[in-house]
């Protein structure tokens, strides 16, 4: 019986996570599964179940080598390619990461794979040096990325594809927005100073931790002085920036980040809506915690018939759903769940979003396009499709961000309504 506390739990649950991933689930769902479990077992296995999934075909490819038939039961294949992401992560630790590993095993399908997986691990320790050389020669394991998103990436970014990569494989930044409403940037940064906590300004709102902390951890997090935002993100209301009393749409707005980032800059007459109900509690939520007002409402931005009121609006933020492909450090079971295919559908959900949308804008108006893509088709080709369909629509800035130190990927293009 493994011990609640122990790495081997922590595999075993890593386990459960990432086959619910590889069987289709989206990680925040799979995540689920820990929700009752201690914080530091939960954190564990996190760490685990992210780490494989940003280390996506590495192990597989490791695994196909070492074994000579693929294994049939998910469970066991998870817990082998977490143990071998710990194996490589915490290389001081080895024996107990293979000894844990086997106990985990035991839980798992009457303990018929213990053996294996001993033998598995075993042999990789002995061949670690030919197998790590050799994933140099397999494109997928050696970039940790799907061969299609390679091709495209490489298409779009001659010079730049390999940073863009790395950055896509390593753990992101924990970023910061102030609310201007409850002090400044450099007020905040001294209650960071004040806790213990380290930070850098980034941005205009912005913050960054040098050591990414628990949201309980943050003074005042509660009471409405700070949101976790990246900066890319925070992009979204600095360029929109509508003016003070504008009747502003926020045409996709869950969680409420944009959201409540441009209510905290102006005192707007604003609409939220997201089509999916559940979401549409977390934009109450933020709003409430922040101290602003909205109204917020479950429709279909598609469907302004059942929402609109027929008064046009001044500015409106499109942030359309995407394959979001600019956020996969984030969200890493995106290099699982994404397929190439998704990326047309992706394409004309977003076409026809500002189809929709732009007659809802008064002459004279601002939209946003805004996507968390770094593919072209969903962003400048998107754009660039738009136009010529919309002969009174006028592109004003035209803005894509790469994954780096200190944003993940987002593409902007702020239009305006000649007439």
């Amino acid at each position: 019986m493994l011990a609640p506390d122990s790495l081997g739990w922590s595999l075993l649950l890593a386990a459960r996570v990432l086959s619910a991933v590889y069987a289709g689930r989206s990680l925040s769902e799979a995540l689920v599964l820990l929700a009752k479990e201690a914080p530091v077992a939960r954190a564990a296995a996190q760490d685990v179940a992210y780490g494989v999934l940003r280390r996506y075909a590495w192990g597989e490819f490791i695994l196909a080598r070492l074994m000579s038939k693929p294994l049939t039961h998910p469970e066991t294949q998870a817990l082998l390619l977490g143990a071998l992401y710990r194996l490589e992560t915490r290389p001081d630790s080895r024996p107990m990461v293979v000894d844990q590993a086997v106990a985990a095993a035991g839980e798992l399908a009457g303990g018929v794979f213990k053996g294996l997986v001993n033998g598995v691990l075993r042999n990789y320790l002995r061949q670690r040096e030919a197998l790590l050389a050799a994933t140099a020669g397999d494109e997928a394991a050696r970039y940790q990325h799907p061969g299609w998103w390679l091709a495209r990436l490489r298409r779009t970014y001659r010079d730049s594809w390999s940073s863009v990569v790395a950055a896509d494989n390593s753990p992101p930044p924990m970023t910061l927005r102030v609310n201007p409403r409850r002090g400044t940037v450099s007020d905040y940064a001294a209650k960071l100073d004040a806790a213990g906590l380290s930070c850098r300004p980034a941005g205009g709102h912005g913050l960054i931790l040098h050591k990414p902390v628990s949201v309980e951890a943050l003074p005042g997090f509660f009471e409405g002085f700070v949101s976790v935002q990246d900066i890319g993100a925070q992009r979204a209301a600095e360029l929109l920036s509508p003016a003070t009393g504008s009747r502003v749409l926020d045409a996709c707005a869950a969680p409420g980040g944009k959201t409540a980032h441009l209510l905290e800059l102006s005192d707007l007459d604003l609409l939220a809506l997201d089509i999916d109900a559940q979401r549409v509690t977390r934009i109450e939520e933020n709003l409430q915690r922040l101290g602003l007002l909205a109204e917020v409402k479950a429709a279909d931005c598609t469907e302004p018939g059942r929402w609109w009121d027929g008064r046009p609006f001044d500015a409106i933020l499109a942030d359309v759903p995407c394959s979001a492909s600019g956020v996969v450090r984030r969200h890493p079971d995106i290099k699982i769940l994404r397929r190439e295919s998704d990326i047309r559908r992706f394409a004309q959900a977003q076409a026809a979003i500002l189809d929709v949308l732009w007659p809802l804008l008064r002459a004279g108006g601002k939209l946003l396009y805004a996507t968390c893509s770094v593919f072209a088709e969903e962003n400048a080709g998107q754009i660039d499709a738009f136009l010529v369909r919309q002969p009174d629509a006028r592109r004003l800035l035209d803005e894509q961000l790469l994954p780096g130190e200190d944003n993940d990927g987002f593409y902007y293009a702020l239009l305006q309504k000649d007439y």
